[in-house]
């Protein structure tokens, strides 16, 4: 039996074994589905708080791993390693070189530094990544871990350092990529929604599998493939990878098992319940092609087709859900068209679609009073505009 190097123990006590605490960035004004999310994970729920920009949750880590291959909402998960009060360079490169950096970083990694500061002393943000970097590399020099460049693809892992009344938080991301991107699509579309948007409108709105989703305006398919996620019970990191798997810390034996254990519960509806369609005829090709090669056409249905020119009961009986984020008047079409567009939408659901769940992105908030039945709303931010969210049911 070999035995464990040093290394290997100390990291075992001090980062698998132990509970830490993550941060998952959230969308402002939906940290509540967050905490909701996060719950699911049998997280204790005392450990788990709203925080500005999104919600710190304790946890070990393998509680890290759930909550990014789990979570829908969040955009990105970050380990705190520490918190450091500094007002003088080297003060802040002293306090950050004792830092046990070889416990979070490999020796081949390449660590890209994120900083942001307020009301700090040291305000110069590139000065002061330029300080962290050489603690960094300072402490793995020290403990024999020199930074070579790396064999073969590099890890892309990233350390966030966000400063705040000379209080420095260092923390590391474990996600990589941002989370809204799903590993699903290579295709884009001139004006899409990002998943982890599309994913909380659904969750508001009450979607449940397998009850029916028409999404007659699918553009990319982000609603579509993120309502076929849910219902095939596929996790939404499933298809993509993780920056934790370069971690020091990483146990692929642990991750497989993780993985088998999900899929153990992947279903199958018995017949496609999500119906995409659009009059673009090429996004409707790219889509059909997404959804053939992520093995989700059991539950997809993709074709071209005007919204204004079918019925619900076309596709499917009883009532479902139908989710519509229409052009928003700044990157396709004008304001003016967008605005008529909506009211040419609302009209049809009002008198085609009663009783059914809908979710509709309104191009701002002007325009939710216009809406002849009474949906509930929440603003937020989209490529530097402000639409407005608006679900309920059609009565």
């Amino acid at each position: 039996m070999s035995k464990e190097s040093p290394l290997a123990k100390r990291i075992k006590r001090h980062i698998t074994g132990r509970r830490r605490t993550y941060f998952a960035a959230v969308t402002p004004g939906f940290e509540d589905l967050c905490c909701n999310e996060l719950a699911a994970l049998a997280l204790p729920t005392e450990t788990v708080s709203m925080v500005d920009g999104g919600i710190e949750f304790a946890g070990k880590l393998v509680d890290c791993y759930q909550a990014n291959l789990h979570l829908r909402t969040a955009g990105r998960i970050l380990l705190r390693i520490d918190h450091i009060k500094a007002s003088g360079f080297r003060q802040l490169e002293n306090k950050t070189a004792q830092i046990p950096w070889e416990l979070y970083l490999p020796p081949t990694g390449v660590a890209n530094l994120h900083v942001t500061a307020r009301h700090c002393r040291l305000y110069h943000t590139d000065a002061v990544g330029q300080c962290i970097s050489a603690a960094i590399q300072r402490r793995l020099t020290d403990n024999d871990m020199r930074r070579k460049e790396p064999d073969g693809p590099e890890s892309g892992l990233s350390v966030f350092v966000r400063g705040v009344d000379d209080r420095f938080t260092i923390s590391i991301d474990s996600s990589g990529e941002h989370l809204h991107k799903r590993g699903l699509k290579r295709h884009r579309g001139k004006a899409p929604l990002r998943e982890t948007m599309a994913a909380a409108a659904l969750l508001l709105a009450g979607y449940t599998p397998p009850e029916p989703l028409i999404d007659p305006m699918c553009g990319t398919g982000t609603f579509s493939l993120e309502a076929a996620l849910m219902a095939k019970k596929i996790p939404p990191g499933w298809f993509r990878e993780f920056a934790f798997r370069h971690w020091p810390s990483f146990s692929p034996k642990r991750w497989a098992y993780m993985k088998r254990q999900c899929e153990a519960l992947f279903d199958s509806p018995r017949r496609p319940i999500i119906f995409a369609s659009d009059q673009d005829a090429s996004a409707c090709r790219r889509l059909e092609a997404c959804v053939r090669h992520n093995g989700l056409s059991d539950t997809i249905t993709v074709s071209e087709k005007n919204f204004f020119d079918f019925r619900p009961q076309d596709l499917t009986d009883g009532t479902g859900m139908v989710v519509i984020n229409p052009p928003y008047g700044v990157r396709l079409g004008s304001l003016d068209e967008s605005e008529t567009l909506l009211g040419a939408i609302v009209d049809r659901l009002k008198h085609a679609y009663q009783g059914w769940k809908v979710v509709l992105v309104a191009p701002g908030q002007k325009l939710v009073p216009t809406v002849p039945f009474k949906l509930e709303v929440r603003p937020f931010s989209h490529g530097g505009l402000k639409p407005a969210l608006m679900f309920g049911e059609i009565r």
